[in-house]
């Protein structure tokens, strides 16, 4: 225990000082390529080896969405959970789709034209901001996009702004454990899930469940905004 809080603890004391630095440089480049091509990571993002694909049904329900509802899906992709999400708070709901890459944001809004789904509106974010109004959402749903986040305490604060009181966020990203997850992983994600839930907890939210039935590269669990 000792061993695990004198390594959490740099990591977060680097988090609070470090407000206007970039924790990973570089990591969105891709995605704000005005050349990116959805039709690639479409076949990336949605294939049934990746686990939160194949896994979706099961996410989307335990995310435990209910009609009427308003939630943010953060960092839509490719709209894998967009249109899910839209049947499952239906019509007198509503689903922000945010994203950072333009050309994601008009796929989705071509997918939810195609599928006639009016309750879905897209939303142009940036490296720091969900650009969401004032307690406007019930639900934020971050999905394998936690890690991207160049600037998690500026983006924490905006997206806390952002949910109602009492409101839900739902954090699923890629378990890191040295010595059991894939190089690639242990390079991209730049730290574990103790690490993320502390980040989280530090700007105003309070843990309240996991998940553990349902994923096994991925870790699921819940907050409720303070």
């Amino acid at each position: 225990m000792k061993t695990r809080l004198a390594v959490l603890f740099p990591t977060l004391a680097a988090f609070a000082l470090a407000q206007d630095a970039s924790v990973k440089p570089g990591i969105n480049d891709k995605f704000l390529d005005p050349k990116l091509n959805v039709e690639e990571w479409t076949k990336k993002f949605e294939t049934e080896s990746r686990e939160i694909f194949h896994q979706r049904e099961k996410i989307v329900a335990a995310a435990g969405l209910k009609p009427g509802m308003t939630m943010a899906d953060i960092g839509a992709g490719t709209g894998l959970f967009t249109l899910h999400f839209a049947q499952a708070v239906g019509a007198d709901g509503k689903v922000f789709a945010v994203e950072i890459a333009k050309n994601f944001l008009e796929h989705i809004k071509a997918r939810a034209s195609k599928a006639s789904a009016s309750n879905v509106q897209t939303i142009l974010c940036t490296e720091k901001s969900v650009e969401l109004p004032e307690a406007s959402i019930d639900l934020a749903f971050i999905c394998d996009v936690y890690h991207h986040f160049e600037y998690p305490q500026a983006t924490l604060a905006t997206l806390h702004k952002a949910l109602k009181p009492g409101g839900e966020l739902v954090l699923i990203d890629f378990k890191r454990i040295p010595g059991e997850t894939s190089e690639f992983i242990m390079g991209h994600v730049r730290a574990g899930q103790e690490v993320f839930e502390a980040e989280i907890t530090a700007a105003g939210f309070e843990k309240v469940g996991e998940v553990k039935d349902v994923l096994k590269e991925n870790y699921f669990v819940r907050f409720k905004r303070m």
